[in-house]
């Protein structure tokens, strides 16, 4: 059993989970600048991707530049790994490979303080790419948990390189925001990156302090 393999009754049934759909999940965020050269590139390169139609296309031309870009402009200050074995728990099924990851920690030999999983949709069905997010989202939990990191939300993304979808999980409880971001607006896909990553980052600097 991998990511892949679960359903989201699965989910709900191994890990008691709760899932709930919502609108303005996320605070107001304010949206971020993004290099000219970025767009242009988008520009160029989504209606190239969109006629391949292929999911490998849409990742090197659509979804990875994005992360890139969010990475960019923290800093370079985080972690991206993309296609990477994240082998968390067999036993439960928390195996195989992930799209994206991101991570709080801005080294990149291993996957250490994961904060964000993106899921690219097979066949364009969103939907159908809940249940591997929310899997990988676990997974990145667990991970932090057994490695002490005091990272209170995971967040996940679903993504068929046009439409985006985020997700959060907080405890035993995942959010999916049912307000959907487009490619044709990418300053507000990567706003809500940034502003999800920074939250992260403040709160655990925040939690850091009181236990120093």
């Amino acid at each position: 059993m991998a990511y892949s393999d679960f359903t989201l009754e699965r989910i709900t049934k191994i890990f008691g989970i709760n899932i709930e759909e919502r609108t303005n999940v996320f605070p107001a965020f304010d949206e971020l600048t993004v290099d000219a050269f970025f767009i242009k590139y988008l520009q160029n390169n989504i209606p190239l991707a969109q006629a391949i139609s292929t999911e490998k296309a849409k990742s090197e031309m659509i979804i990875a530049p994005v992360l890139i870009e969010v990475r960019r402009l923290l800093d370079n200050k985080i972690s991206l790994f993309s296609g990477i074995d994240f082998n968390v728990n067999i036993e439960q099924g928390l195996n195989g490979f992930c799209d994206f990851l991101i991570g709080l920690s801005s080294q990149q030999l291993y996957v250490t303080s994961p904060v964000i999983a993106l899921v690219e949709a097979k066949n364009d069905n969103l939907k159908q790419g809940f249940a591997q997010c929310i899997a990988e989202m676990i997974a990145a939990a667990q991970l932090n948990q057994s490695e002490g990191n005091n990272i209170e939300n995971i967040y996940g993304c679903v993504t068929n390189g046009n439409q985006w979808v985020f997700l959060q999980l907080t405890g035993n409880l995942v959010v999916v925001d049912l307000d959907e971001y487009y490619i044709n607006q990418p300053e507000k896909i990567i706003s809500v990156f940034v502003s999800l990553i920074k939250s992260e980052l403040e709160l655990n600097l925040k939690q850091i302090s009181r236990i120093s």
